[in-house]
């Protein structure tokens, strides 16, 4: 069959936005993403490979079920056995490739030619907490020794003066007091579960003492700070207590304001004692190292749930292929040909010549029983093949169900690929 070229309008690029849904829940230590319960198989106690009871997820899901054991076989050499689980490698040679993660001097100083470079997978990730007790831990405020700053809090700064335009809650020396000297907690959400941006307008962290609700923030002005929205006329409401870098995953927590002034409860291994909650204390729990043992009896007292949209944006090209009437009414397919015939019409060895009267097949259906409808070419178009500038195949478009094409119809067909 003849190729047909794409016209100008025939290939066009959009992009795609979606807003994923993220929920997650931290109880008693245990992070819950999206309500997944911890999924065992039949060879692994994580199906996963990941502890989905801390909040974890896989990319790409590898080592679906698959138990670390010795096979006793070895890759490359003796000294690199095989484990039976999926893993990247690349061998050390002349065309000098390697792992991004490994710098040139290691690679050029650390291996010799012939080495097996591995890496492991599942690659997982999950969210975090980093509580920063009181100040100061910013480079330029008192002697203090280089140990006492707080690295998550000076990598963010420089983007919080930044989005100081958004709102003067981001600036470090902004509404509420200085950020460089208060004590704040920092929650970590991977590019993984929101794509490129997180959503403004969705953010919503919830505190349960409990059982009971005692307070929520959302960023209901989306412009980055997180406003106690309820319950209605609980301590703090109204008030700013922390703001959200859309862009980076990032919440900063400030609010210090007590939500329950009756019962205090153990949160933190930096304050053995016990305090009343606040949302310096929001997700405490959440892979962060505390848990009942580390902090108090009534640790599980206190319960949380961090509820967002991300923005993840995917390029998709969309190819439009075109069977104009008169055109693509033949196949290959031996079927398209009547039975008994001879395809070729004399063959010798210096001749090949193929029997040029070879009668199709009339697959027209008729409305009435036991009878012939009139001959008319059509064919059934099950796939669409991609070829490039040089006829090489690049790809194949396959129908669900074949798709009736016949001589005096115009068909497009419309195919969509994400980049």
């Amino acid at each position: 069959m003849a190729l047909k070229k794409f016209g100008d309008k025939d290939i066009f690029v959009n992009t795609m936005r979606a807003f994923p849904n993220c929920e997650f829940l931290i109880y008693n230590g245990e992070v819950i993403y999206n309500q997944i319960p911890s999924q065992s198989g039949s060879r692994n106690s994580q199906v996963r490979n990941v502890d989905t009871g801390k909040g974890f997820i896989s990319l790409y899901e590898y080592n679906i079920d698959r138990p670390e054991v010795s096979t006793g076989r070895f890759v490359g050499s003796a000294s690199l056995p095989d484990t039976g689980i999926i893993y990247p490698w690349i061998s050390k040679d002349s065309a000098r490739s390697s792992f991004t993660t490994v710098g040139q001097t290691t690679y050029n100083n650390e291996f010799q030619y012939g080495d097996i470079l591995t890496s492991s997978y599942p690659l997982s990730a999950s969210i975090s907490r980093e509580y920063i007790p009181g100040a100061p831990h910013y480079p330029p405020y008192g002697p203090n020794p280089p140990g006492r700053y707080n690295p998550y809090y000076v990598s963010m700064r420089n983007k919080l003066q930044y989005y100081g335009v958004r709102s003067p809650w981001y600036l470090p020396d902004g509404p509420g007091g200085n950020k460089d000297l208060l004590p704040a907690s920092i929650i970590n959400i991977p590019s993984i579960f929101y794509g490129s941006r997180l959503k403004p307008g969705t953010m919503s962290l919830k505190w349960y003492f409990s059982g009971s609700l005692i307070g929520e923030l959302q960023d209901s002005r989306q412009n980055g700070e997180l406003i106690q929205t309820g319950p209605t006329g609980s301590p703090g409401s109204g008030s700013v207590h922390g703001v959200v870098l859309y862009e980076e995953g990032l919440l900063l927590l400030t609010g210090s304001t007590s939500l329950e002034t009756h019962t205090q409860i153990g949160l933190s291994t930096y304050i053995p004692q016990t305090r009343y909650p606040s949302w310096l204390f929001f997700g405490a729990g959440m892979n962060d190292g505390v848990t009942q043992v580390t902090s108090a009896t009534s640790f599980n007292s206190a319960s949380f749930s961090m509820t967002f949209k991300g923005q993840s944006e995917t390029q998709v090209t969309t190819m439009l292929a075109h069977a104009r009437r008169g055109e693509v009414n033949y196949s290959n397919n031996p079927t398209f040909l009547e039975t008994g015939q001879s395809k070729i019409f004399l063959t010798s060895s210096h001749v090949y010549e193929e029997n040029k009267d070879l009668k199709l097949k009339n697959f027209v259906s008729s409305s009435e029983a036991y009878y012939s409808a009139s001959f008319e070419r059509q064919v059934f178009v099950s796939r669409v093949a991609i070829y490039d500038r040089n006829k090489n195949l690049i790809g194949i478009a396959t129908l669900a169900n074949p798709v009736l094409k016949k001589e005096s119809e115009d068909v497009s067909f419309k195919l969509k690929f994400d980049i």
